[in-house]
């Protein structure tokens, strides 16, 4: 134990690239961290549409229909996540599997 420790020790070149791993999660979870407001997360419509893979022109037709509730502060979108989290499970429709005849 009498080896001198530097920055070309195998464990410290292990510890560092460790540190690096550590600092790259740490900064998308800041990059992507949205503090809840009264508990629940809100979301734009162009997160919205990312997230469900549809346009924004879709959203604004979802809107239109009252197929789901948004928030509107002057020209800004916002939609609560248990509004979206409603609106995808009351479209759900479990699998069926026709009987064999």
């Amino acid at each position: 134990m009498n080896e001198l420790i530097n920055k070309d020790n195998k464990w410290i070149i292990h510890f560092m690239g460790s540190l690096d791993r550590l600092l790259d999660n740490v900064e998308h979870l800041t990059a992507n961290y949205r503090p809840t407001l009264g508990g629940e997360r809100f979301f734009t419509d162009k997160e919205v549409s990312a997230r469900l893979k549809v346009s924004r022109r879709t959203l604004q037709d979802y809107r239109n229909e009252g197929r789901i509730a948004y928030i509107q502060l002057g020209g800004k979108i916002l939609y609560r996540e248990s509004d979206i989290e409603k609106m995808l499970n009351d479209g759900y429709r479990s699998a069926y599997r026709q009987a064999a005849i």
